[in-house]
């Protein structure tokens, strides 16, 4: 299968049910990091429930539904990258993330999701790439930020979590707009 690296030893690869065993590990190291703005660690108890993620996210790519990809850290998984929604007909997605603390702040995330949104936009001809995160997670917005989308809005206590209803901001990329902050990239590394 593919392999993409993302420099700095990092690496971008399908993230598949024969890795329940990684992605639990990373689940674990990650726990309470990851589990502060979203509910994956909840879901991924065991190795079971790991293997279920998988499988559903499996059969999302069967069906042109979504998509998992891990990111790997020095041979280690160290976090995903997703499309948790994908809709060809309408050509909207939403993709999302998730990383254990050793490997945040590095700047995984962007270049991974540069990665995946040169893929959906110029590969499978999407419109819109959505991004949705709590209101208090920065790390998360800041991804937004640099991957140049745009704030459209809060859904305000739209999101139980933990106990607590949180606000989700969403923001979102359209093609066109991809394109030129590709272009702008691309001027910036010469």
């Amino acid at each position: 299968m593919y392999v993409t690296s993302l420099g700095d030893g990092a690496e971008l690869r399908p993230l598949e049910v024969w890795h329940a065993g990684e992605l639990l590990a990373n689940i674990d190291r990650g726990r309470e990091f990851i589990g502060r703005h979203i509910a994956l660690p909840d879901v991924i108890g065991d190795l079971e429930h790991a293997r279920a993620y998988l499988r559903s996210y499996a059969e999302k790519r069967a069906v042109d539904g979504g998509s998992l990809h891990g990111v790997w850290l020095d041979g280690k998984l160290a976090g995903g990258l997703l499309f948790r929604v994908w809709d060809t007909p309408t050509g909207v997605c939403e993709a999302g993330c998730w990383l254990e603390p050793a490997a945040a702040g590095r700047g995984l995330v962007t270049r991974g999701m540069r990665v995946l949104l040169d893929w959906a936009f110029d590969e499978r001809g999407m419109h819109r790439v959505e991004w949705h995160a709590s209101s208090v997670n920065e790390a998360s917005i800041n991804v937004a930020r640099r991957l140049g989308m745009t704030r459209e809005g809060v859904m305000r206590e739209n999101y139980p979590h933990r106990g607590v209803r949180t606000d989700t901001e969403v923001w979102s990329v359209l093609a066109p707009e991809w394109h030129a902050v590709r272009a702008r990239t691309a001027e910036h590394d010469h």
